[in-house]
């Protein structure tokens, strides 16, 4: 009897390009190499079938350049048995722009997943595997039963300091009009396996997503930095979880509809928020049930030097098998300063779906 397909998802993200090249560390190629060939300190090459990115390609506080972003198309460069049309990306917050700058200038120029700009990054749609279909801000594809929806970070417009003035806050944002097609797409998919992905988490769900807790307090009461820097004009009680939508501040919307419609989403996949796989902060971990089934996951990073206290490179592999309500979601560490690079066999988890996968 032939062997169930599988179809092996790679959820990986926050590589912070050109921060840790500051520190001579290829974050981006290093894991694709590995993912390929295997680590220099053990750890084994694994398949992927197709990737999720949750953005934050840039590397630094200041805005976006075409530098880092031909850092990352030579990055991208050493993959071998894998197209690049394979990683599915959107923006983070260090990937946008200023707030006097087109919106997403340079995340459309370099990581384009509508493949616009393809004299710049290269990308073809017609070898995606599974194709796109929408905007840079907001898209979708389906793979098998699963649909994945696409959304990118963007700026608050209605705060006059943001991207360059505020390193990478405020929190995570998307416009009225993403929420509303994410609702709709959401609803029209109905009885499907649908996997969400935001550069952030919603509120209180994975570790440190919680108001506040993206920040600590010194001796004196003061609020101080601790996963995420602290600006008192960029919303910092919000800096670990989509706070901003439409034009809101903490609006409730996701959260709103979630509650309403218990089972509708199966998986949200977010970063933002660096840490090694086993943190927990306000009573929650990296993997978090909410909203009746859907699962949250903080699935970051694979930078080392970005916020260097938390940031512990790893990523997950997720293997869906046809005919299975039951996912098997495995961490690889991509480094050895926290677990011996290769798989980390004490955080695996599985998750269970609200329908069998199918082809």
């Amino acid at each position: 009897m032939d062997e169930p397909k599988t179809l092996k998802l790679w959820a990986q993200g926050d590589a912070h390009v050109g921060r840790d090249l500051e520190f001579g560390r290829a974050s981006l190629s290093d894991a694709l190499l590995q993912s390929e060939q295997g680590g220099d300190l053990g750890g084994p090459p694994f398949a992927w079938d197709l990737a999720v990115n949750v953005g934050d390609y840039c590397g630094f506080r200041s805005l976006p350049v075409d530098e880092e972003g031909a850092e990352i198309i030579k990055q991208f460069s050493v993959l071998k048995k894998h197209k690049r049309e394979q990683i599915y990306s959107l923006a983070g917050n260090h990937d946008r722009g200023g707030l006097e700058q087109p919106e997403g200038w340079w995340f459309q120029k370099w990581i384009d997943p509508m493949g616009k700009h393809t004299e710049f990054s290269k990308v073809d749609v017609s070898r995606y595997p599974y194709p796109v279909e929408g905007t840079w801000e907001r898209y979708s594809f389906q793979a098998g039963n699963i649909v994945f929806l696409m959304m990118s970070d963007v700026n608050e417009r209605s705060m006059t300091v943001g991207r360059g003035d505020l390193g990478g806050n405020p929190g995570g944002v998307v416009t009225q009009e993403t929420f509303d097609w994410w609702k709709d797409q959401v609803q029209k998919h109905k009885g499907k396996i649908i996997i969400t992905a935001h550069h952030y988490v919603l509120k209180d769900t994975t570790f440190a997503s919680g108001l506040w807790e993206g920040m600590r307090k010194d001796e004196d009461d003061n609020w101080m930095p601790d996963y995420h820097q602290y600006y008192e004009e960029g919303s910092p009680s919000g800096a670990s979880f989509l706070c901003w939508v439409g034009g809101q501040f903490d609006s409730g919307q996701f959260e709103s509809f979630l509650e309403d419609n218990p089972d509708a989403v199966d998986m949200w996949f977010g970063g933002h928020t660096h840490s090694n796989p086993d943190d927990r902060k306000g009573g929650r971990g990296c993997f978090e049930r909410k909203y009746g089934g859907t699962m949250f996951m903080n699935i970051c990073a694979l930078t080392r030097y970005h916020v260097p206290d938390h940031a512990i490179p790893h990523s997950w592999l997720l293997t869906f098998t046809e005919g299975s309500d039951v996912v098997r979601a495995q961490c690889y560490m991509h480094t050895d300063e926290y677990k011996p690079q290769g798989w980390y066999n004490e955080a695996e988890q599985t998750i269970k779906l609200t329908t069998t996968f199918k082809f």
